[in-house]
């Protein structure tokens, strides 16, 4: 025999779905890769909706969730400095004490915050204080990752009138060389691979003497425009400037082939410096 359960019973039993509405203050994400390391800030974004943000809707020397809803999160998959101060790998909520000539940024370690009632000042990980500056109007509350250069970058704060922001550095020199290690430790290792790894080190000028024979390598074991070139920067490094001369010569010639303009202008110019060094050299002795 068949039993029915009321009407009311599977009415208030049944869950009732909520309505998929578009937020006044949708979310949004900034990522950013810094050196080797992954930078993600994950924020809402309130609009101004013709107020008066800071001074007024955000008071003044008064601690902000630095968007709406649910305070903003910070994440790095390894350790970095956030203006020259060390910061772990980590998640953190991201609050702000707006000023009017400076901003306080406080990195907590608590991310599952709603407001700034709930923070607990003992779970601060880090604050910093930078200055505020004025940038064109901003309707709705932007973080960007901008300057992006040489393992560092600047995340920018702007919101109506108002910008501030702080640097966020991840040297990347150990982990690139323990890769480089790895990829040319390896017997199938590449002209690709060397000379990838010769340019990093003459870039970032360390370790010339490994990078020059990288080079070499490289070119020994196939010969293009742009590995020809890095070796041609490796000789120079080691101050070989003749040597380096004919060797960007060739890799001139090689992208001419190739219809590689740029390549070409980039031979040039170091031809003409290292021409002006050698001659400056030889006047030394």
């Amino acid at each position: 025999m068949k039993r029915f359960l009321p009407l009311a019973f599977l009415l208030v039993a049944t869950p009732v779905l909520a309505q998929q509405l578009p937020s006044p203050s949708p979310s949004g994400k900034v990522e950013q890769t810094v050196g080797l390391t992954q930078v993600t800030i994950t924020y809402n974004r309130p609009s101004m909706r013709d107020r008066v943000i800071f001074g007024d809707l955000v008071p003044y020397d008064a601690v902000w969730r630095t968007g709406a809803n649910k305070c903003t999160t910070f994440e790095v998959d390894g350790p970095v400095k956030v203006e020259g101060q060390d910061l772990p790998a980590g998640k953190y909520s991201i609050f702000t004490i707006p000023g009017k000539e400076s901003w306080v940024v406080i990195f907590n370690k608590n991310t599952e915050l709603w407001g700034e009632g709930d923070r607990k000042e003992e779970e601060d990980v880090l604050t910093i204080k930078v200055p505020a500056g004025q940038s064109g109007s901003t309707e709705t509350f932007t973080i960007t990752m901008d300057h992006v250069k040489d393992d560092q970058a600047s995340v920018q704060m702007r919101w109506e009138r108002t910008m501030a922001s702080f640097t966020v550095q991840a040297d990347a020199t150990e982990r690139a060389l323990a890769n480089i290690k790895e990829a040319l430790s390896k017997p199938d290792a590449d002209f690709r691979a060397y000379t990838s790894s010769a340019r990093f080190c003459l870039d970032r000028g360390i370790m010339t003497a490994d990078a020059l024979q990288w080079a070499q390598k490289s070119v020994e074991q196939e010969k293009r425009f742009w590995n020809v070139h890095t070796l041609a920067l490796a000789q120079a490094a080691n101050g070989k400037y003749a040597e380096a001369i004919v060797t960007a010569e060739e890799s001139k010639r090689m992208a001419q082939e190739e219809k590689y303009e740029a390549y070409v202008k980039m031979n040039d110019e170091k031809i003409a410096e290292w021409r002006t060094k050698a001659q400056s050299g030889a006047r030394t002795r």
